[in-house]
């Protein structure tokens, strides 16, 4: 479910297909620099309503979907 969530930000963000961001992508793979993620963050934020703190530590999707399952319990 959080994932699903997080692939539908970031396709939207990211004007990408859904089918191209998995769970074992890093920020890398799917192209998204430090201003892209500055705004996925925002919209993650606002979606989950949570704060993300440690966006510089996080490097894959697996990685900020386990966060954010952390956060909201």
């Amino acid at each position: 479910m959080i994932f699903e969530k997080v692939q539908e930000v970031l396709a939207k963000e990211l004007s990408m297909d859904k089918g191209e961001i998995l769970l074992e992508s890093s920020f890398e793979d799917l192209g998204i620099d430090s201003l892209d993620l500055v705004e996925l963050v925002m919209q993650l934020e606002e979606e989950f309503d949570i704060t993300i703190d440690e966006a510089e530590g996080l490097k894959t999707i697996k990685e900020v979907v386990d966060y954010i399952a952390a956060k909201v319990g």
